[in-house]
Order: C-alpha cells, then structure tokens, then sequence
C-alpha cells in the first residue's frame, strides 16, 4: 500500500492590475512580474477582468485584472 504525504499550504490573495500596450498576454506577464518583486511564494493567479483604454479610436493599453496566491511563510 502506498503513502502519500500530503502537504497543506495557507495562502493569502491579493488583487493587482498588469498593464501593457502589447496585449492581455504580456499586461498579465508585467503584473506577475511586478508582484514578484515584492512578494514572496508566488503560487497561482486568477484573470478576474480585461479592460482597456481606447484613444483616438485605438487601443492606447490593455488592463487586466489579477487575483495573485501566495503561500504564507512557514507553510511549507
């Protein structure tokens, strides 16, 4: 019979908002990245909304919205 160790984490979730001029895609990268910076154990995100701005008919920036997870310390 096998056993399994089973691993429980806490997490605690913010919400951010990535911008691009590029797209969705990279808005998303550019707000991983920034929260990266200053937070620890980055586990998961959750796209919870796209926005954008337009200007003189175009696309000026993409804006989406993110739930970030990160496993509090100690929770190993």
């Amino acid at each position: 019979m096998s056993h399994h160790t089973h691993t429980h984490h806490t997490y605690r979730v913010t919400e951010i908002v990535g911008t691009s001029h590029e797209g969705m895609d990279d808005a998303i990268r550019n707000g991983i990245g920034r929260a990266a910076q200053t937070l620890r154990g980055l586990d998961w995100f959750e796209v919870t909304e796209v926005r954008g701005h337009i200007e003189d008919g175009d696309i000026e920036h993409f804006q989406v919205g993110l739930k970030v997870g990160f496993r509090l310390e100690g929770d190993e």
